[in-house]
């Protein structure tokens, strides 16, 4: 099913909560409007973390098949000798 709001990048969400911060920090909003810039600063930075544990798995994923070559092309060299 596709999503009906486009999920912004890692680098887009990130400024926007800078953003959302510096507004945040002058307290020159309304509680009404503070409440709002939190609870789309809270949902940026899930985004965030969750972009950032696809990251790492991603990471973790590749890091691993690059061990596993390592480890077999030392084992084919040691056959050979």
């Amino acid at each position: 099913m596709a999503r009906s709001k486009k999920t912004p990048d890692f680098e887009t969400s990130l400024e926007r909560l800078e953003e959302i911060v510096e507004c945040l920090e002058t307290g020159d909003l309304s509680l009404e409007q503070s409440l709002k810039q939190f609870e789309e600063g809270v949902s940026l930075t899930r985004a965030c973390q969750t972009a950032l544990t696809d990251a790492e798995q991603t990471i973790k994923v590749l890091t691993e098949k690059n061990a596993e070559l390592q480890l077999n092309d030392l084992d084919t060299q040691s056959i050979d000798d």
